[in-house]
C-alpha cells in the first residue's frame, strides 16, 4: 500500500517549534492486519481534525504486518490529549494483544522543517529501538 500523504489539518506558523513523534507497529500475524489497518484509518480520519495537529503521515506495509506513523503537533499537550480521545484511546487498548512489536520516539524540530521527511523519520526510529533493545530510553 502507498504512503498516506502528508496531512495539514493546522497550519503551523512559519517559525516555531513542532513536537513531533513517529511510530511503529508490527502485529503478530497476517490475520491481524486488516483490523488493524480499519481501525489505523479511524485513528487518521480523527488527526485529520485534531486540534494542534501540525501534519501526519502513514505507511502501511501489510505483507510485512508493519505500520508506521509520523505527526507533528504544537506541543506534547496536544499529541497527547489526541491520544487520549476517542477513537484513538479505544483503538489502542484494543490493539494491544495483537501487538508484536512497537517503537515509539519523539523530538522537537522547527516547523520550517516540515514536513518531516519519511527516512529522518525511519532512521530515528531503528535508532530508538536498537537502544530499547538495550534498555535505553534516550536513543532518539
Amino acid at each position: 500500500m502507498p504512503t498516506l500523504p502528508w496531512t495539514v489539518p493546522n497550519p503551523p506558523p512559519p517559525h516555531g517549534t513542532a513536537f513531533v513523534m513517529a511510530s511503529r507497529f508490527e502485529v503478530r500475524s497476517l490475520k491481524d492486519v486488516p483490523r488493524f489497518f480499519l481501525r489505523s484509518l479511524a485513528a487518521w480520519r480523527q488527526v485529520r481534525t485534531a486540534p494542534g495537529a501540525y501534519g501526519a503521515s502513514l505507511v502501511a506495509r501489510p505483507f510485512e504486518r508493519v505500520f508506521c506513523t509520523l505527526s507533528a503537533w504544537e506541543d506534547r499537550d496536544a499529541l497527547y490529549a489526541y491520544a487520549r480521545t476517542e477513537p484513538h484511546r479505544g483503538i489502542m487498548a484494543s490493539a494491544r494483544s495483537t501487538m508484536r512489536d512497537s517503537t515509539f520516539t519523539f523530538w522537537e524540530a522547527d516547523t520550517g522543517r516540515l514536513p518531516i521527511s519519511w527516512d529522518d523519520a525511519m532512521r530515528r526510529l531503528a535508532e530508538q529501538a536498537r537502544g530499547d533493545a538495550a534498555g535505553d530510553t534516550s536513543a532518539a
